[in-house]
């Protein structure tokens, strides 16, 4: 594949046509937060963290994730703007209502000067990242883990006829959840499962 140039926060990064924005700026050790993305995983832009300022070949300016934004020569990158700020600061108070003792979370909010008292507590302790669930689908084509509910009630849930028979030797996904709700949410799902479904 063709290598192209492009400039992330006034540094001149190459990369191969078909990476994607976040792909070039990790190879070339510029930051960019997300929750949501994980190099054996299709892009998903489910957390939005990796929101970045983009000026294309045509000098139009717009904001996209990321993660699912490929490279193209003469790209211009803005990761750190005033508008890229802002976004990431509100994603995080969102995602802080749901978790707000989640490490990971707690770190990147007192970078991004968030409060984690802005919103009203929704206490799921799960951020909706989809790591877990198409972690499971997409590399161990297990489908243990899946998405339960639509909208504000949207959970993950781990399927107990599957989890019983597959889960306790892999375990795989627990180290991905930026939350830790994940390996709660297991120990819920094996407390529930009958012995019979164990066999």
């Amino acid at each position: 594949m063709a290598e192209v140039t492009l400039t992330i926060d006034s540094k001149p990064v190459k990369a191969t046509e078909g990476m994607t924005v976040l792909e070039a700026a990790r190879q070339a050790g510029i930051d960019i937060p997300t929750m949501c993305a994980h190099e054996k995983l299709k892009p998903y832009t489910a957390c939005r963290l990796c929101m970045v300022e983009i000026v294309d070949s045509r000098g139009r300016t717009n904001l996209d994730t990321a993660c699912s934004y490929s490279v193209a020569a003469n790209l211009v990158v803005k990761t750190r703007s005033e508008a890229v700020n802002r976004i990431r600061k509100t994603v995080l108070e969102l995602m802080l209502s749901h978790a707000p003792d989640a490490p990971e979370l707690v770190k990147l909010a007192r970078e991004y000067g968030a409060d984690k008292d802005r919103f009203e507590k929704v206490p799921s302790f799960c951020i909706l990242c989809g790591l877990c669930v198409r972690y499971c689908a997409e590399v161990k084509k297990n489908n243990a883990v899946g998405f339960v509910e639509r909208g504000t009630r949207r959970e993950i849930a781990f399927v107990p006829e599957i989890a019983a028979k597959e889960c306790m030797g892999c375990r795989e996904c627990f180290s991905l959840c930026p939350t830790e709700y994940l390996q709660a949410a297991f120990v819920l799902t094996q407390a529930l499962i009958t012995p019979a479904a164990r066999d």
